[in-house]
């Protein structure tokens, strides 16, 4: 929904695709009597017949709690879609973005995470069907650039948030500022030492965009997200701090392959596309916590 809005405000017409597994119409409410938006419910795991420029494939549910739900869906979404979504770039000679993820890089041996790492992922542990599925989108893309030039551009995400996030998904910032807001015991998982890496959404999209717009011999994969690394545990206290919650940090067993690091070297990014964070981290909880207490007060 953010990207939507950035690209209506640059002029484009917009087709949004979505099933709404785990999206919300709610999210794009606002922008259904722009006179340039247009939606459609659609799975993108069946063909699509359309006429487009430029594709934006960010099919598929990203968090634990979703993707774990139906992995074999999960599967199909990024390797059906990806298929699905290169035949349609392919007819109609388009640009083709693919939303990739950091969970390539599984539970990193390398720290901090560069393009050229090429991951430490289980392939038949309970996280594989959304680490693999990914894996298989990417090589896919490459597959169709080698073969049949498309125009491809891949993007690594690391961990991203900000307002119109799924309340329930599970990530650890919508979790503990539910339950921050709630004065719910937060949840951590281990001893909260494990470390993330947090990127708001806005810095997100601009690094889309920059990707998006470069040459065609830029393919990526590039990562996109905030080398700026901290523990589970000091984001537990900042949002603690940012509530005025009354909320106690409570502690549960680490799930398996869960990542115990996570950080990006952006370095790539800054020299293709001009690009890094600029949202500081405690401006974008305000905003993050501002959203999810009036969804609670709704």
């Amino acid at each position: 929904s953010h990207l939507c809005e950035r690209l209506l405000n640059e002029g484009h017409d917009i087709l949004c695709v979505d099933n709404y597994f785990t999206g919300s119409k709610a999210n794009i409410a606002h922008l259904l009597d722009h006179p340039r938006f247009e939606v459609m419910r659609h799975d993108v795991t069946f063909p699509l017949y359309v006429e487009v420029d430029e594709i934006y494939n960010l099919a598929c549910p990203a968090s634990p709690i979703h993707y774990q739900f139906d992995p074999v869906q999960t599967t199909k979404t990024s390797v059906h879609g990806a298929i699905n979504q290169l035949g349609l770039a392919k007819r109609v000679r388009a640009k083709i973005f693919l939303a990739s993820t950091s969970e390539v890089y599984g539970d990193p041996t390398e720290h901090p995470q560069t393009e050229s790492y090429r991951g430490n992922v289980n392939p038949i542990g309970p996280r594989a069907c959304y680490d693999e599925g990914k894996r298989a989108a990417e090589t896919l893309y490459f597959d169709y650039w080698r073969q049949h030039k498309l125009r491809i551009k891949v993007a690594r995400i690391f961990n991203t948030y900000g307002p119109r996030m799924h309340p329930n998904d599970g990530r650890v910032v919508s979790n503990f500022i539910i339950q921050a807001l709630q004065n719910e015991p937060i949840t951590l998982y281990g001893d909260g030492s494990q470390t993330r890496s947090f990127c708001y959404q806005s810095d997100l999209i601009e690094g889309w965009i920059r990707l998006m717009n470069t040459g065609d011999e830029v393919t990526g994969p590039v990562n996109i997200g905030n080398p700026s690394e901290m523990t589970v545990r000091e984001l537990a206290e900042a949002i603690l701090r940012l509530t005025n919650s009354k909320s106690e940090i409570i502690f549960k067993p680490l799930p398996q392959d869960d990542p115990t690091r996570r950080r990006p070297d952006i370095t790539l990014a800054k020299k293709l596309l001009d690009w890094e964070p600029k949202v500081d981290l405690e401006d974008g909880l305000k905003e993050t916590i501002a959203y999810f207490r009036k969804k609670i007060a709704d």
